[in-house]
């Protein structure tokens, strides 16, 4: 053994250093890991926070509850959700390659990393939904979105994803094949999620292609729509109903402004989550070779999506931003405050 194989083994590093068996350490230089751990705090304080507030102003204020908001209200709740019971832990995993925290919460950790995706993106799936009523069937929209209708949509965006998940991880059908590849990576501190080609597909499939693709379309179908109430309000006759057409044009402009926005945050969450999906999909295919960084940053990308959506919500609902204003000084606290208006007059 020469020189430079002896400083090789004395700079690897164990998560365990007394456990036989125990995984490598991924060794990084002081800056390097400094500046993560700050990106990725920053990251989740401002996924808890800026969550947090989108959650208290709908339960708060009566005005902001509405159909939309409560379906609004629960992704924001999933967020936050991910915020405090998935991401830290990721963090610690991706930086220091170790898992620290046992193997039963490693399983109940992906379960949650799975299911909290799976459920933001049933969510976004069932507000365009909301929006294909609300721009395309106005006159029939608060009788076909009602309160059992988003309760039941609440159900089906929760209860699926908690038995896909859990199902999935405890069942362990995605390694069925895969048996060899994980006997040979086994070592103590090791948490990582493998997909056999059948589950990489069908896992992709069931949670982002198939209700994106939805999405997409129905979105499409959408602005076309509204395209076209643009038209036929601009092109109608001047004198008549001038004052239900003014109602009409003021209502159209509030939906197509909360499609827009809810347009962006459906982009937003495509183009997060695309690139961790496809490599998911490949991955098994080119025998699990992709670099364990490329991996954390496409994943990491994934989870920035919900740190986006509070600071879109900011950029075009002055809603808000009113909300956030009286959060902050505490006038939240005073009496009636539930009841004060977060619209401008004239809307």
């Amino acid at each position: 053994m020469n020189s430079s194989d002896l400083w090789n083994l004395t700079e690897i590093q164990f998560c365990f250093a007394l456990v036989n068996n125990s995984c490598p350490r991924n060794v990084r230089s002081m800056l390097s890991a400094s500046a993560m751990y700050i990106v990725m705090i920053g990251a989740i304080v401002m996924t808890m926070v800026g969550n947090l507030v989108v959650i208290i102003s709908i339960t708060h204020f009566k005005q902001l509850h509405s159909p939309t908001n409560f379906l609004i209200l629960s992704m924001a709740t999933t967020d936050f959700l991910l915020s405090c019971v998935v991401m830290p832990f990721s963090m610690i995993r991706s930086i220091e390659s170790c898992w620290y925290f046992g193997d039963l919460f490693c399983k109940v950790h992906s379960c949650c990393d799975i299911m909290l995706c799976t459920t933001s993106i049933f969510h976004l799936c069932f507000i365009s939904v909301d929006r294909y009523y609300a721009v395309c069937d106005p006159l029939h929209y608060v009788t076909k979105i009602t309160i059992p209708v988003i309760e039941v949509f609440l159900f089906i965006s929760w209860s699926i994803p908690i038995f896909f998940a859990f199902g999935l991880v405890f069942s362990e059908l995605n390694i069925i094949g895969a048996e060899d590849f994980v006997a040979a990576i086994d070592c103590t501190g090791l948490c990582v999620l493998i997909f056999n080609k059948l589950w990489g597909v069908l896992a992709s499939l069931i949670a982002f292609f198939l209700p994106g693709t939805t999405m997409v379309g129905i979105y499409l179908h959408i602005f076309t729509v509204a395209r076209k109430h643009t038209k036929q309000i601009g092109t109608g006759p001047m004198m008549k109903r001038v004052g239900s057409k003014s109602k009409m044009k003021t209502s159209s402009k509030k939906e197509n402004k909360a499609t827009k926005t809810l347009s962006i945050v459906m982009g937003v969450f495509v183009l997060c989550w695309l690139p961790f999906f496809v490599l998911t999909i490949t991955d098994p295919f080119i025998n699990f070779t992709t670099p364990e960084d490329l991996y954390n940053i496409f994943l990491w990308l994934g989870y920035f999506n919900s740190t986006f959506n509070p600071i879109i919500y900011g950029m075009f609902y002055p809603w808000f931003r009113k909300a956030v204003r009286m959060i902050v000084t505490g006038r939240i606290f005073h009496p009636d405050s539930s009841t004060v208006s977060l619209f401008p007059a004239h809307t």
